[in-house]
């Protein structure tokens, strides 16, 4: 049995909206003592990645600028879900868009919570094998992607060398080597 309770939530108000996430101040009374505080949540969409993998066992990735970061990493193509479609639905439309390429075998790895300290949502991670290129980059008008592909055995070197730094993506490749794990021990 966990010593740590749920924390009660007595107030919650929304502090402004933006494009991709809400702001809002949720208080929570401590429950071993009378003492309340507030904490600051951003409401966000679900997101999905994709690790788009080739017939040649290459993995699709891009490079784009991120803003938070002002500089150019290395990632697998993925986006938030939204216009009421699913995971999937937002797996199979970011992968064209972002890279040009599809495929119809898909698998579902899993989720995580990207931080669950003060985000709401999750990301989910899709495993599309046998992608091929059919068509031209569509990406979003505030986005500039440079299409890249790289062996999936070098993976590991590119995270271990700091090439691929982003936490949604090692987590992503985490649940596909989980995944392969407990496929090798169900033979």
């Amino acid at each position: 049995m966990p010593l740590i309770e749920k924390w009660r939530c007595s107030g919650r108000r929304l502090l402004h909206s933006f494009r991709i996430f809400n702001l809002r101040e949720d208080r929570y009374r401590l429950p071993r003592s009378d003492r309340e505080a507030p904490f600051f949540i951003l409401e966000s969409p679900d997101w999905v990645n994709i690790i788009p993998l080739t017939a040649a066992g290459e993995v699709v990735l891009i490079r784009q600028f991120r803003f938070g970061l002002e500089e150019v990493t290395l990632e697998i193509p993925g986006g938030m879900v939204e216009g009421g479609l699913s995971p999937l639905e937002t797996g199979r439309k970011e992968l064209l868009e972002e890279t040009g390429y599809t495929g119809e075998d898909w698998e579902y790895l899993g989720y995580v919570h990207p931080n669950p300290a003060f985000l709401t949502n999750r990301c989910h991670t899709f495993l599309a094998r046998g992608v091929e290129k059919v068509a031209e980059l569509a990406p979003d008008e505030s986005e500039e992607i440079e299409v890249v592909t790289a062996p999936l055995k070098e993976i590991p070197a590119l995270i271990s060398s700091g090439e691929i730094t982003h936490a949604l993506v090692i987590g992503a490749f985490h649940l596909l080597g989980l995944n392969n794990r407990k496929k090798q021990m169900a033979k």
